[in-house]
């Protein structure tokens, strides 16, 4: 069955993103759908998928609250990660590495 994974490094920190705030949503028709809201737990991680079972192709949306996490929105707050999921049933981790000023993310096994 396919799933959504992801979890949070804090590079400025040097440690697991406990505690951030993340959304997952899906386009339908014309606008974002919010399929899921959780926060990370101490590692940095969910304690559970974002989503679990048959995932329907199309395009989905994860949304970092890293402003709110680092107290500070200098520069960065909110951090979309839009990626397309073409096999319903297959795994697809998706990591962020941030700061307040600058974030990465690649698809995880």
């Amino acid at each position: 069955m396919g799933k959504v994974t992801t979890h949070v490094l804090d590079t400025a920190h040097g440690r697991p993103g406990a505690g951030m705030k993340i959304e997952l949503s899906v386009y339908e028709g014309a606008a974002w759908k919010r399929l899921k809201s959780v926060t990370t737990n101490k590692d940095g991680r969910t304690d559970e998928p974002l989503a679990d079972g048959a995932l329907r192709p199309g395009q989905y949306r994860l949304k970092f609250h890293v402003g709110e996490y680092f107290k500070t929105r200098e520069f960065l707050d909110v951090v979309p990660v839009r990626f397309n999921i073409s096999d319903g049933s297959a795994h697809y981790h998706v990591p962020l590495l941030c700061s307040p000023w600058s974030y990465t993310t690649y698809r995880g096994s």
